[in-house]
């Protein structure tokens, strides 16, 4: 039979085991931060309460021993929590319904013929419309008139490259949502990369020259447009980076490069057998407003360092949209010269890389040797 001190130490030694299964656990870390990011992906309990919360709630922060993790709220219920009244898990988050709001203010956008005024669409949602167009650049990075022009953009695309369209190449601009030819042509380089009229005939009269090098880290493909560089593919196929960038540019004329443009190829190699000596290629980059913001961020990481995703977002002025960031990182099609490799996730490991992981952890270690060469030389 155990003497009182005995017990005392047992009870000691039990409630340290759990604190510590609990501190090591990830989710501790985003509970103790209040994450807003993390609700919804689990849910904890309070033993000396006999409460649930959500990772953000507000309330005093319990002891790690008295902590449970679930991931979902009914199983918190089935072992017999109830909600917490301050963070309400039991209703939707103040994340989600400002996501429900702004995808219902996208859905109007993307349906209207012309583009809503602001204090339209923050009335349809019931919002104030300074509220409203804080919390629509939150959630998704881009102002609610960038979303707009996006929308704009992709509808006169749609419209233009429609091969069944009858109508002229007004109607099209007009049937986007322009309210002037001479508005859209201000622009039309940038959204089509050609003239319009050029756009509806197939893109027969836009050249992309390219070449295929190969590299230590495979077959690389590069791109130019009259614009600039516009795809650096990386692969183990060279015949499929040809198909990748026809399926990319289904209306443009690939022709092979020259020998001028194989020192191009050489010099895109060339940075990635050596990339400290830089890389100043001319960039024809199409995107949203949002995935230019991330991709001029992700060209700002210096050679040698990385960056989260979470950094990336704070450094373009929206903390928030981290899963956005994500897509605009894979949505990258210029490997190399837009860094997306040097993203790694919150606890610095490698996470998806558009032309494989192993490539990424390639180009990373190739930096760092360059850079830790320099420092010592």
């Amino acid at each position: 039979m155990l003497t009182i001190k005995e017990r005392i130490v047992k009870t000691l030694t039990k409630k340290a085991q759990l604190a510590a299964n609990t501190i090591n656990d990830p989710r501790w870390s985003l509970m103790a931060m209040r994450n807003t990011e993390a609700d919804g992906s689990f849910y904890y309990s309070v033993r000396t309460t006999g409460v649930y919360c959500r990772p953000s709630c507000p309330a005093r922060l319990a002891r790690a021993e008295n902590i449970n993790f679930y991931p979902t709220r009914e199983e918190a219920e089935k072992a017999g929590f109830r909600p917490c009244k301050r963070c309400q898990p039991d209703r939707p988050s103040l994340a989600e319904q400002h996501a429900v709001k702004v995808t219902q203010a996208c859905r109007i956008i993307e349906e209207a013929e012309t583009v809503p005024v602001l204090e339209d669409l923050a009335k349809r949602v019931g919002v104030s419309p300074y509220h409203f167009h804080r919390v629509f650049k939150q959630v998704t990075g881009l102002t609610p008139r960038q979303y707009a022009a996006a929308q704009r953009e992709r509808r006169v695309r749609n419209e233009l490259g429609y091969s069944g369209a009858g109508g002229t190449v007004a109607d099209a601009i007009f049937d986007a949502g322009y309210n002037s030819n001479s508005r859209f042509y201000e622009k039309s380089n940038k959204v089509l990369g050609m003239t319009p009229s050029n756009y509806r005939a197939g893109g027969t009269d836009t050249e992309i020259r390219f070449a295929i090098g190969e590299s230590s880290l495979g077959s690389i493909l590069v791109a130019q447009s009259q614009r600039g560089i516009c795809a650096i593919l990386l692969g183990g196929d060279p015949d499929q980076l040809a198909r990748d960038l026809q399926d990319s540019f289904p209306r443009a004329n690939l022709i092979g490069g020259d020998e001028d443009f194989e020192l191009l190829v050489a010099k895109v190699v060339g940075f990635i057998e050596a990339p400290g000596i830089g890389l100043d290629l001319p960039l024809d980059v199409r995107g949203t407003a949002f995935q230019q913001r991330v991709w001029q961020a992700l060209r700002e990481i210096p050679v040698g360092q990385t960056a989260s995703y979470i950094d990336i977002a704070k450094r373009i002025g929206s903390p928030k949209a981290v899963r956005a960031v994500a897509q605009a990182c894979a949505a990258n099609a210029l490997a190399v010269a837009i860094p997306c490799h040097r993203v790694v996730r919150n606890d610095g490991a490698l996470s998806g890389y558009r032309w494989g992981v192993e490539r990424k952890r390639a180009l990373l270690q190739k930096e760092e040797g360059r850079h830790a060469h320099e420092a010592t030389g």
